[in-house]
């Protein structure tokens, strides 16, 4: 049980690293020192997917992190 809680971490955690690296389209070097030339808008298509695909990642990222601290210690 410890193994595959080990290797569904790491999974995730690439899985994680690539898509926050797909949504760090179009930043440029003017956001690093503060460029206000950005305009809110509302996400749209694969950009909201990967959005919320994001923030269940880290949730179950946290689980399985939760989960295997508490197999560890008992």
């Amino acid at each position: 049980m410890q193994t595959n809680l080990n290797i569904a971490q790491i999974i995730l955690s690439i899985a994680l690293i690539l898509i926050i690296l797909f949504q760090v389209r179009g930043g440029g070097l003017g956001g690093i020192f503060g460029q206000q030339s950005s305009v809110y808008r509302t996400r749209r298509g694969v950009e909201q997917i990967l959005f919320r695909l994001t923030i269940v990642f880290v949730v179950t990222f946290l689980v399985i992190a939760v989960l295997t601290l508490k197999l560890g210690i008992a």
